[in-house]
């Protein structure tokens, strides 16, 4: 059964079968419904982005270290700790949450499991970046479906923490939507591009797609390279955009300057000083 298993999931050789039923990906006797399969699958596709980035940073001193933001039950954090961090014997996976209960039952797995250099905070994005459990740099920063603006929060710890690297699949983006909707009427006599928001359904589905470009504009500001593409196939998951930052340190004035002249054409301009704090001038 469990090299059918293995075989059927397409598990890495050596992939902990304990670790997944601890998680309730897999049932005891060994079976997986079709929601724990699509979680899987989603999990799988962005280790494998990270591991990519994971070797490119030198394995000393205590490195690599991953802060993952609203790491829920932690899926990514121990399957990649699994996968990576375990067999090397190196680095240090930090799963932020801001569920106490959820926080515990990671806490009481990894010690279970033996995985000795995984620590779970009760901690929002924000006070983690001031927390002394957490190192004054983190190599890389992920957030798997963070939602709305813990995707922003996440970006901001990285950017405290000089991240080489940001993974982020970001998730409900509200916070432009409701912006666009109370300045609806003003906007709608402005620019014809307005009627891009002019209905509730497309006032959401543009909100969302504002975000992430004004989010990558942020990022290229702030001096990260950024690469956006799809984590899997849309029939697993429609929360699927995928953005890859990394750092190069070069700021650049023109992603600063399209952002604001973006937030100025939707009329959003407020969410520079919440959402785009550290924004050059």
């Amino acid at each position: 059964m469990k090299k059918d298993i293995r075989d059927e999931l397409g598990l890495e050789p050596g992939q902990s079968l304990e670790l997944l039923q601890e998680l309730h990906i897999l049932t005891r006797e060994g079976r997986i419904n079709q929601d724990s399969r699509r979680k899987l699958k989603q999990v799988h596709h962005l280790v494998q982005f990270i591991e990519k980035l994971l070797l490119e940073i030198p394995a000393e001193g205590g490195h690599p270290t991953l802060a993952d933001h609203g790491a829920g039950k932690s899926y990514l954090g121990f399957i990649l700790y699994d996968l990576f961090f375990q067999p090397r014997g190196l680095g240090h996976i930090y799963g932020i949450e801001t569920r106490a209960d959820l926080v515990e039952k990671s806490r009481e797995l990894a010690q279970r499991l033996s995985f000795a250099r995984m620590s779970f905070l009760h901690l929002s994005a924000a006070e983690a970046a001031d927390a002394a459990q957490l190192p004054e740099h983190i190599d890389v920063v992920t957030a798997l479906h963070a939602c709305d603006t813990a995707t922003d929060d996440a970006i901001a710890f990285g950017l405290r923490k000089q991240a080489r690297f940001m993974v982020l699949v970001p998730c409900c983006q509200a916070e432009v939507a409701g912006v666009l909707r109370e300045g609806k009427a003003l906007s709608l006599s402005r620019t014809p591009l307005s009627e891009l928001w002019r209905h509730p359904l497309h006032t959401r589905e543009i909100g969302s797609q504002v975000t992430n470009v004004l989010r990558c504009l942020y990022l290229e500001a702030m001096g990260y390279q950024v690469t956006v593409t799809e984590l899997v196939g849309w029939e697993h998951s429609m929360k699927n955009e995928l953005i890859l930052a990394r750092r190069t340190g070069q700021c650049k004035r023109a992603a600063a300057d399209r952002l604001r002249a973006i937030l100025a054409e939707f009329g959003i301009a407020a969410l520079e000083q919440t959402r785009f704090p550290q924004l050059q001038t």
